[in-house]
């Protein structure tokens, strides 16, 4: 009874060393993706500061004041252009224009050593 026993005691005690061991490397782990998560939210948290500094500097609020709003300092002009398309309706066209169709390079062999 006594070495029944005792191994019975050591298969429990066996058994609990190792699940206490993967809990340790299961929280280890889980430590490990903590920290990674947390330097990639300490990466972007950098890039969003620096990004809110560039957008409160004067420099920046000016462009988008002009480019957004179209607004000038004092004596600027503001030039507006029309799209592409109204500009090819205005523009006047050349009588002597041709449309030029482009042979494939064999063709041009074929000509050439005729």
């Amino acid at each position: 009874m006594g070495l029944v026993g005792s191994i019975i005691v050591f298969l429990v005690l066996a058994s609990s060393f190792v699940k206490s061991v993967r809990r340790i490397r299961d929280g280890d782990t889980q430590i490990k993706k903590t920290e990674n998560r947390l330097n990639k939210i300490d990466e972007e948290n950098k890039k969003l500061a620096e990004q809110l500094q560039i957008t409160q500097s004067e420099e920046f609020m000016e462009k988008q004041l002009r480019d957004k709003l179209g607004l000038a300092r004092e004596g600027e002009i503001i030039l507006v252009l029309p799209e592409h398309e109204i500009v090819k309706k205005l523009a006047p066209t050349l009588p002597n224009e041709e449309s030029v169709t482009l042979k494939p390079n064999w063709q041009k062999w074929v000509e050439l050593f005729k």
